[in-house]
């Protein structure tokens, strides 16, 4: 699926989840599974703002990085 078709989807109609470990901390963020494999986040506190999405590759390319450690320094 191309990155642009991923964003003609209504984020009102996807299933966000929030992580069990934010315990309401205030400081959380929620995922949605897209088709083809993207995913949606978006900031919990600011539902109705935009949201992005990532394609397959790209979201693999970031759980990749943080096993790697390639954002431990920021």
């Amino acid at each position: 699926m191309e990155k642009q078709d991923l964003y003609a989807i209504d984020p009102a109609l996807l299933s966000w989840r929030k992580s069990s470990l934010t315990a309401n901390s205030g400081q959380c963020f929620e995922l949605s599974a897209l088709p083809g494999g993207g995913v949606a986040v978006r900031d919990s506190k600011n539902p109705s703002r935009p949201h992005l999405c990532f394609t397959a590759a790209e979201w693999a390319a970031f759980k990749g990085g943080i096993a790697l450690g390639d954002f431990d320094d920021l």
